[in-house]
C-alpha cells in the first residue's frame, strides 16, 4: 500500500511504500529535499508535519527531542507515513539536476596532512566525470556493503581529482585499512554525490564558514568554488580544533585571507599545548563566531563538524537573530555503519 506526501509551500506530491521512508521514496522520485546522514543523527532532514502522522520502527531517532516532536517536526529519513502526509519542508533546486552514480575510483595519491589526517585523491575513470554542489559528500562502498562517508574536499571546477580527508580512529575498520595497509593504485567504489549542504550561490549575504576538525573539508570545497567565482560576498571562516597540529591546512587558509580582501580566517583552538606557542583565540569555536557576530539576522551560516558543535551553535546563533532556514550544516554523526569525518574520516 502507497501513500501519498504533499509538499509545502510548492504542492508537490509522491508516493511512499510501506517498506520505505519518507526521505528514500522523495529522492527515488526525484525530489531534492534536505537531508546529511541518512540515519537519524544529525537531523538535517527535518520537516513540519501539517496534517498525518508517521512512525520511527527503530524508535525516536536521535536528533529529534520530544519537544521537536511536540512542536510538528519530523526526521524524513526515519519516518514512515501512517497515511496520507502534508509536510512543510525545503526543497534544493540547485540539486536536482545533479545525477547520483555508483563508481569506481583508483587511490592516485596518498598524503598526510596530520598525524591522523590522510589526504586522498581519487581518480575516476577516463570516460568519467563527477558532477557535485561545492560542499556534498559521497559514500565509499566497503566490500561486505556498508558505508562510510566523507565530503569532498576539492571544488566543482577542479575535478581532476576527487579530495577527500580521513581522519584515522583506533578500531575504526575503514581508517584502519587507511592508515595502515592502503597503498596508492588502489581501486574503491563510491556512491554520491550525496547531500543537501552546499554553496547557495543565489544568496547575496554574507557567509560565516565553521569547521570543527576535519569538518574543514567540506568548508575548503566551498571557499575555493567561491574564490573561483569571484563571488562578492563576505566570507568569515571559522576552524576550530583542540591543538595547532589539528588545524592540517592552516597555511592554505592564511594563504585564502591574504589574497582575498572578502575572506577573514579566524583558526581556535581548545586546547592548546605548551609547544604552541598559541596567542590566538582559545575556547571553543562557535563562541568566537558568537562573539565576533552578536546580530546574525543578515547573515547565511555553513558550519560542518560534529553533533555537539553543531547542535551548540544552532542554538547560540538563532538565539542572535539567524533564520533557521539561512543555517546550513553537516553534521558528522557516529554511527557504526555511517560514520563520517570525525567518526570514520
Amino acid at each position: 500500500m502507497s501513500h501519498t506526501v504533499t509538499l509545502q509551500p510548492s504542492g508537490h506530491q509522491f508516493q511512499v511504500e510501506d517498506d520505505e521512508n519518507v526521505l528514500e521514496a522523495g529522492l527515488r522520485q526525484g525530489f531534492a529535499l534536505s537531508y546529511g546522514c541518512r540515519n537519524g543523527a544529525c537531523g538535517s532532514c527535518a520537516a513540519t508535519l501539517k496534517a498525518g502522522a508517521v512512525v520511527y520502527p527503530g524508535g525516536r531517532p536521535a536528533a529529534l527531542s520530544e519537544l521537536d516532536m511536540e512542536r510538528g517536526k519530523a526526521l524524513l529519513c526515519q519516518a514512515r507515513p501512517a497515511g496520507d502526509l502534508v509536510l512543510e519542508a525545503r526543497e534544493i533546486g540547485a540539486a536536482r539536476d545533479i545525477q547520483v552514480k555508483v563508481l569506481p575510483a583508483r587511490v592516485a595519491q596518498m598524503e598526510r596532512l596530520a598525524a591522523d589526517v590522510m589526504r586522498l585523491r581519487l581518480k575516476l575513470p577516463a570516460t568519467e566525470r563527477l558532477q557535485f554542489l561545492a560542499g556534498q559528500y559521497l559514500d565509499v562502498i566497503l566490500r561486505d556493503g556498508r558505508r562510510r562517508g566523507f565530503s569532498l574536499a576539492n571544488a566543482p571546477h577542479d575535478d581532476e581529482f576527487l579530495e577527500l580527508h580521513v581522519r584515522h580512529v583506533p578500531g575504526g575498520r575503514f581508517t584502519e585499512h587507511v592508515f595502515n595497509d592502503m597503498k596508492e593504485r588502489a581501486i574503491l567504489r563510491f556512491e554520491g554525490p550525496l547531500g543537501a549542504f552546499f554553496l547557495r550561490e543565489d544568496s547575496e549575504r554574507p557567509a560565516i564558514l565553521m569547521a570543527g576538525g576535519t569538518g574543514f573539508a567540506p568548508l575548503k570545497s566551498i571557499v575555493e568554488h567561491a574564490l573561483y567565482l569571484r563571488d562578492p560576498r563576505r566570507f568569515d571562516l571559522y576552524w576550530g580544533a583542540r591543538a595547532r597540529k589539528d588545524l592540517y591546512l592552516d597555511a592554505l587558509a592564511r594563504r585564502w585571507a591574504e589574497d582575498h580582501p572578502q575572506l577573514s580566517y579566524t583558526p581556535v583552538l581548545s586546547e592548546p599545548q605548551p609547544e604552541d606557542g598559541w596567542q590566538g583565540r582559545t575556547g571553543f569555536v562557535h563562541q568566537a563566531v558568537a562573539a565576533d557576530h552578536p546580530d546574525l539576522s543578515g547573515h547565511d551560516v555553513y558550519m560542518s563538524g560534529p553533533p555537539a558543535m553543531i547542535n551548540a551553535a544552532r542554538e547560540a546563533f538563532v538565539a542572535r537573530g539567524l533564520a533557521e532556514d539561512r543555517l546550513y550544516y553537516d553534521s558528522f554523526e557516529y554511527s557504526a555503519d555511517t560514520l563520517k569525518a570525525l567518526g570514520e574520516g
